[in-house]
């Protein structure tokens, strides 16, 4: 009998920067969402139209410092990164071809899993304010979810995602803001907030195809400002 063959995946690549906090512009990038946000798009090709980050399948998480190691910017594109246009001495980089795992992901398999997100549930205005934007009337508002409410949000999550949760550990991290507006977009500036939580833990495959999307895709909303990435090692 013949071995089954592997499934067909798109082409990924996961860019792995030990940052150098030598130097203040990084220092400053880093914690400044926006700014940082400039950065990785640097690695996607130009001429991508309206939705370049979409288009390159730009995600991204930033892995804050420990003890022994510096932070470390993690990044994966679907498309062949633009790693020369990178800020000079910005860092360390290493990367590597997501292939072979996206393909080695089988119902069943036990892994464990890290992911920062932006819990949060959209609703609708109808009194025409928002908390964060007085004065403006917008149609609807996101929520962000704390504790229980994130966790169960993670649940729903990464069942659609084609994960059997066995464990999950909640780390708020520090709320971001960022300066990004558009034309039309008379909200003040500085004053969007991200309620980022890293999730870790355990899970069994349960649909593969589902997940492979999910890592490739993102999971959330806040993709374009470190979240949604979703990373996954053997248990």
């Amino acid at each position: 009998m013949s071995a089954p063959t592997a499934p067909e995946v798109a082409a990924a690549t996961l860019i792995r920067i030990r940052l150098n906090l030598s130097n203040r512009d990084i220092r400053s990038n880093v914690h400044r969402p926006a700014s940082l946000h400039k950065t990785v798009m640097l690695l996607a090709p130009e001429g991508l139209g309206d939705t370049p980050r979409r288009k390159a399948g730009l995600l991204y998480r930033l892995e804050h410092a420990t003890r022994t190691m510096p932070p470390t910017l993690l990044i994966q594109s679907r498309l062949p990164p633009e790693l020369a246009r990178l800020p000079a001495a910005y860092g360390t980089v290493e990367t590597r071809d997501l292939a072979p795992l996206l393909a080695a992901l089988a119902t069943g398999r036990r892994v464990r899993y890290r992911i920062t997100a932006n819990p949060s549930i959209r609703r609708t205005v109808k009194d025409g304010t928002d908390p964060f934007f007085p004065g403006v009337k917008p149609r609807h508002t996101d929520v962000p979810l704390h504790g229980d409410d994130a966790l169960a949000w993670w649940q729903r999550k990464a069942t659609r995602a084609g994960l059997d949760l066995h464990s999950a550990a909640l780390t708020p991290l520090p709320r971001s803001r960022h300066p990004i507006r558009k034309e039309h977009d008379h909200r003040p500036p500085d004053e969007f907030r991200y309620a980022l939580r890293r999730f870790d833990g355990e899970a069994t495959i349960t649909d593969p195809d589902q997940l492979r999307h999910a890592v490739l895709a993102g999971i959330g909303r806040g993709k374009a400002y470190g979240a949604g990435l979703l990373s996954l090692a053997p248990a």
